[in-house]
């Protein structure tokens, strides 16, 4: 027959098995931050999303040259 030690429970699950997806999900939620953080703090380095004291002076977008107008070697 049915088990009867999950009637006391709205999910379902024993204690240990709770406990067990407890431990889990906290450990991938950490995991989940820390790349997070690390992601944010990247992406800051790169390009800052609060100017300094003189603004943003250019993007770097703007200097790239598009690709049909770039000077090409010409083949001899």
């Amino acid at each position: 027959m049915a088990d009867n030690n999950r009637s006391g429970s709205m999910s379902g699950l024993t204690e240990a098995e709770a406990r067990e997806f407890h431990g889990i999900f906290v450990t991938s939620f950490i995991i989940f931050t820390v790349i997070a953080i690390i992601a944010h703090f990247l992406v800051w380095q790169w390009r800052p999303w609060l100017p300094g004291v003189d603004g943003y002076k250019t993007s770097q977008i703007e200097n790239i040259m598009p690709a049909a107008t770039q000077p090409t070697a010409e083949l001899v």
